[in-house]
């Protein structure tokens, strides 16, 4: 019985690591789920390209003042 203790007391170095991302890992999974079903932050039809709401029009600047 007490070599099962001395066991399960024990743990590896790389299950000590693991543990340290699976909180992070959980995270971003939680992340990419909410951002496949939440798809609305491209709301433009051209793929990101700026587009400008009106023409811009010419400023008149008198020359010769």
């Amino acid at each position: 019985m007490s070599d099962f203790i001395a066991d399960s007391n024990t743990i590896s170095p790389l299950v000590a690591v693991l543990w340290v991302f699976y909180p992070m890992a959980a995270l971003v999974l939680v992340n990419l789920i909410l951002e496949v079903i939440n798809n609305d932050d491209d709301d433009d039809q051209d793929g990101g390209k700026g587009i400008r709401v009106a023409r811009m029009q010419p400023v008149y600047a008198p020359s010769g003042t």
